[in-house]
């Protein structure tokens, strides 16, 4: 019996692994465990980010994915960062975080792939566990904050890290939280969501550019969530100031090329026809993946979304070619590369 249990297991990786063309990929998404949400109320911090962490188990993540018609979700720790000066604490959570979505992976074979969380701010501390997580626990990349306590993608205290994962040709998709500072009578009446976090996404790829991190680690591909918020204004504005800024000694050379090469957009938000030829001024086809945000709405609204997205992607002229690589080819090639 055993014997035979082990059998139909390999024969599920097996064909689950090689994603069926035409099953959507979901490289945004996040599970809130308990283990996390009992960490942030201990601190104060479960409203944070000014919204309510949504509820999450594994059965619930399963049927969305059936009813909307996913084959593979890639999970990541959600906003805010599990760290309150207590690094030992820190590591705790993210260890029991990673871990556990090792066990979702190996459970449910091929429906679930992770980026495993780091203890960051605390840089060596992260560099253990994106080697732990990475190479002992088969993590599929790392999520990093845009900011963590104040420090920022594209901080050179993070180089030695970014190294690491470039030498493990790691994946990392990035996730806004909280700005530092941040005004606070604003998002007291225009919640993160609204605005900040586009901006904050912004802030931090333009640091990661600004100081060629990527140019520097080539091996690193980043995923951008929400549609590439604001970088398809921003990095023609960047692109146009830069020489003044580089005459003046204000700014560094840029390598525009290698740096913009490694990045990808996912369409997280309920994207349209519209943005997606936005985010193609700045990419290429084959940087576009689907991602839905699940769970903060509510799955009607998820489902509709995707349903919504295919119909009018499909529909576009110009976007029809590429539907099945936004979808799921995209995902497939930068997860099982």
């Amino acid at each position: 019996m055993r014997r035979k249990q082990i059998l139909l297991m390999a024969i599920s990786a097996l064909f689950c692994s090689q994603i069926v063309f035409g099953q959507t990929i979901d490289v945004h998404c996040h599970n809130v465990l308990p283990e996390y949400m009992a960490v942030l109320e201990k601190h104060g911090a479960a409203m944070e980010e000014t919204f309510p962490l949504p509820t999450w188990n594994v059965e619930s993540h399963l049927a969305f994915m059936q009813k909307a018609g996913i084959e593979c979700s890639v999970l990541t720790m959600p906003a805010p960062q599990p760290w309150f000066g207590d690094v030992e604490e820190s590591k705790r959570i993210v260890r029991q975080y990673n871990e556990y979505c090792a066990h979702l992976k190996k459970e449910y074979p091929g429906k679930f792939k992770f980026c495993a969380a780091l203890p960051l701010p605390d840089v060596h501390a992260a560099i253990e566990e994106s080697v732990y997580a990475l190479d002992t626990l088969g993590a599929d990349g790392v999520k990093i904050a845009t900011n963590s306590r104040g420090q920022y993608l594209g901080d050179e205290a993070l180089d030695p890290l970014m190294k690491v994962l470039n030498d493990r040709n790691a994946v990392i998709i990035i996730h806004p939280h909280k700005p530092t500072p941040v005004n606070d009578s604003i998002i007291a009446t225009a919640p993160l969501a609204v605005y900040e976090y586009p901006a904050e996404t912004t802030r931090a790829v333009i640091n990661m550019i600004s100081r060629n991190v990527l140019a520097r680690n080539p091996n690193i591909k980043v995923v951008v969530p929400h549609c590439g918020s604001f970088l398809p204004m921003a990095i023609p504005r960047m692109k146009a100031v830069h020489p003044a800024m580089l005459t003046k000694g204000f700014m560094g050379q840029i390598d525009w090329g290698k740096n913009l090469s490694h990045l990808y957009y996912d369409l997280a938000g309920g994207a349209s026809p519209e943005i997606v030829k936005m985010i193609l001024t700045i990419t290429t086809p084959d940087h576009i993946l689907y991602g839905s945000d699940y769970p903060y709405m509510p799955d009607k609204v998820l489902e509709g979304n995707l349903a919504r997205m295919r119909e009018q992607f499909a529909a576009d002229k110009e976007l029809t070619p590429y539907v099945e690589q936004f979808f799921s080819k995209n995902a497939q090639d930068l997860f099982l590369r």
